[in-house]
C-alpha cells in the first residue's frame, strides 16, 4: 500500500505555509472518560530563601515559584478520548488530513511513501513527552496504557526499548503494537493530562501490579543517585550527599542506570522519602512509594521543575525542594539544608 500522506502534510506545512490543526479537530466522536476536577494543592516543603534562587524552570510557561506556595486553585482537565477515521501513523507521526501530532522525532530522511501494514482500528497512548523522556513514558504514556486497551489495539510508535522499561511492561502486562508505519481505519487518541482521581486510581493499580513483585517493606528513604546520565545537571558531591543521608538516615542508595529493574524497585518500594536530583531516575522511586510519603527534589537553580510536586499532590504525598548553587555547568547542595529540609516533613515521612 502506498500514501501521499507524509508528502501532502510536507507541502502543506513548508510551501503553503499552513498551521497543522491538532488531530481533536478532526475526530468523527469524543467522548469523556473522567470529568474535570479543581483542588487546592498545600504548600510544597522548603526553607526559606530557596525560591528566590530560582533563575530557570522546565516544563513550565512560567516561574512555577508562586505554586510551590501553595493554597492556588488548580483546574485540572478531563480526561477524553477521540474517534479518528481512516488515520496514518508514518515515522512517528499521527495524521488525518491536515491534521496531526509529531510523537516521535523523524528517522528517515525521506517522508514514509509505502506501508505496509493496516489496523482495523488503532488506540494510540504514547505521546510526544514519553517518546523523549523515560519519566513521562513511566508517568504519562504507562497510565494511558490501560484506556487504550479498553478501546481498540493499543498502538505506539517502533521507538527501542530499555532494558527497564521492557520489564515495566512485563510487570504492568503491556502487550502494545509498535508501528513505524501504518494506515489505521479507526485510531482513538486521548487527553489524558490532567492529574484527576481517575488518573490517581490507574497510578495505584499500576504501583499495585509492580509491588506484586517485590518486598516492599518501610524504610527511611532511598537516594537514587543521578550522575553524569541524559541531560547534563551534574550534582558536584552527590555521592558524598547520598552516604551522609544513609549514614545519618537510614537512607538506600542506589543508581538506577547501574542495577537491573528488580533490584532498583526493590531498593524503593516503601522508602517514606525519595530524594534526588530532579530527573526521571526519580520516578522510579515516586511510583511504589507508600501513601503519606514525601518526595525530595535536588534542584538545579537554572532549571527548576514541578511536576514532581503535581504528582505528589495527586497522590496525596508531600513535595520538598532544594534549590542549589550554579557552580560552572554544574550546581552543589548544602547537606544542612537538606537534612533541615527533611526534618520539616511530617514526622512519619522524615524519620530517621
Amino acid at each position: 500500500m502506498w500514501t501521499t500522506a507524509a508528502l501532502a502534510r510536507i507541502f502543506r506545512r513548508r510551501l503553503l505555509g499552513r498551521v497543522e490543526p491538532p488531530l481533536e479537530s478532526v475526530a468523527v466522536k469524543s467522548w469523556t472518560i473522567a470529568p474535570a476536577e479543581t483542588t487546592t494543592p498545600k504548600a510544597a516543603v522548603f526553607l526559606p530563601g530557596q525560591l528566590e534562587r530560582i533563575t530557570g524552570w522546565q516544563f513550565a510557561d512560567v516561574n512555577p515559584a508562586p505554586e510551590m506556595l501553595g493554597g492556588i486553585e488548580v483546574q485540572h482537565r478531563a480526561t477524553r478520548a477521540y474517534l479518528l477515521k481512516d488515520a496514518w501513523l508514518l515515522d512517528g507521526t499521527l495524521s488525518k488530513g491536515a491534521a496531526c501530532s509529531y510523537l516521535q522525532a523523524r528517522e528517515r530522511r525521506w517522508p514514509q511513501l509505502r506501508v505496509d501494514r493496516e489496523l482495523e482500528r488503532g488506540a494510540v497512548y504514547c505521546t510526544p513527552g514519553g517518546n523523549r523522556y523515560f519519566g513521562q513514558w513511566l508517568l504519562d504514556d504507562c497510565l494511558t496504557y490501560p484506556l487504550a486497551a479498553a478501546e481498540g489495539e493499543p498502538v505506539t510508535t517502533a521507538k527501542a526499548l530499555s532494558p527497564h522499561m521492557e520489564v515495566y511492561q512485563q510487570w504492568l502486562a503491556m502487550t502494545p503494537t509498535h508501528v513505524s508505519n501504518a494506515r489505521l481505519r479507526e485510531a482513538v487518541i486521548f487527553d489524558d493530562v490532567g492529574q484527576n482521581r481517575h488518573k490517581r486510581a490507574r497510578c495505584a493499580a499500576m504501583k499495585a501490579k509492580l509491588l506484586a513483585h517485590v518486598d516492599a517493606k518501610p524504610h527511611p528513604g532511598v537516594f537514587l543517585v543521578r550522575g553524569t546520565a541524559g541531560q547534563r545537571r551534574v550534582l558536584i558531591d552527590e555521592l558524598a550527599l547520598a552516604e551522609r543521608l544513609r549514614d545519618r538516615r537510614g537512607f538506600r542508595i542506589v543508581d538506577p542506570l547501574a542495577a537491573t529493574l528488580p533490584l532498583v524497585l526493590q531498593a524503593c518500594a516503601g522508602a517514606r522519602v525519595v530524594c534526588g536530583v530532579e530527573g526521571s531516575g526519580l520516578m522510579h522511586g515516586i511510583l511504589v512509594q507508600p501513601p503519606g510519603g514525601a518526595v525530595l527534589a535536588l534542584q538545579p537553580p537554572n532549571r527548576f521543575v514541578a511536576v514532581y510536586k503535581h504528582i505528589a499532590d495527586r497522590d496525596g504525598n508531600s513535595f520538598g525542594f532544594v534549590v542549589g548553587r550554579q557552580v560552572g555547568e554544574d550546581f552543589s547542595v548544602d547537606g544542612d539544608e537538606v537534612e533541615r529540609t527533611l526534618d520539616m516533613f511530617p514526622s512519619a515521612a522524615a524519620a530517621a
